[in-house]
């Protein structure tokens, strides 16, 4: 006697995958699916979005007993797969898992479901975006040793001694290294990287100008805008004023 036949799941299988065939229901192309997350990986957001809708013509699979929790679950593995994608596509491993987090969290917290189809866009441009901005830059290994510090510790304090004992280097090596590679001083860069997260604090979150300055360590609010204005040309309030 064949034991598998009593196992629930196998049950359920075989009762879906005849559901599927009387109803002509076919999973998206396999194919295509690769090209989306190839997309994703090289940072190219017209052709992965062109893939995305292409996709998304057809229906989705059915992965819960309601419409909500069905389309829920659909977007959470698309977010795995864009995760997997963009770590392939030299984006930091750590940065990618926190950006699946947030968008899980986010997808469990919304209920309305053209929102939700819309969100599966906004988190395709995002994590496409992390790839062309926060994948690994063709540097020597201690240079991008001392990015990869930078990156894990934006939040914390950053001095050229702390990250020069990180790769092992004497602080002037690395200083002089740092700007011969990447074009700008190590301050300059960890300014620059700070400026570039403070951008999603300004749009996601209602913390005030002063506090996102605090958690990124300028001394104060006129340091931060005065920082923000070189990099971006506008102040911070200009800045969340114009993307409300």
């Amino acid at each position: 006697m064949d034991h598998s036949t009593q196992n629930p799941v196998v049950t359920s299988y075989l009762t879906m995958k005849l559901e599927n065939r009387n109803n002509e229901y076919y999973h998206p192309s396999f194919l295509l699916e690769s090209q989306l997350l190839a997309a994703v990986a090289q940072g190219d957001i017209e052709k992965a979005t062109h893939i995305m809708q292409s996709i998304n013509k057809d229906r989705r699979p059915k992965l819960a007993h309601t419409p909500h929790r069905s389309m829920k679950n659909s977007l959470i593995c698309s977010c795995t797969l864009l995760t997997r994608a963009i770590i392939n596509g030299g984006v930091d491993p750590e940065t990618a898992f926190t950006l699946s987090d947030t968008y899980i969290l986010e997808i469990e917290r919304m209920d309305n479901l053209q929102a939700l189809d819309q969100l599966e866009y906004v988190m395709l441009s995002h994590f496409i975006q992390t790839v062309n901005t926060e994948k690994k830059l063709p540097y020597g290994k201690v240079v991008n040793r001392a990015i990869t510090y930078i990156q894990y510790h934006i939040l914390q304090d950053l001095n050229l001694d702390l990250i020069s004992k990180f790769c092992f280097v004497h602080p002037s090596y690395l200083s002089h290294l740092f700007k011969k590679e990447v074009g700008i001083s190590i301050v300059k860069y960890i300014n620059k990287k700070r400026i570039t997260e403070a951008k999603y604090y300004l749009l996601h979150t209602t913390s005030s100008i002063s506090e996102i300055a605090l958690l990124f360590k300028f001394c104060n609010q006129s340091y931060f805008s005065s920082q923000f204005k070189l990099y971006e040309g506008i102040t911070p309030r200009e800045f969340r004023n114009r993307h409300m």
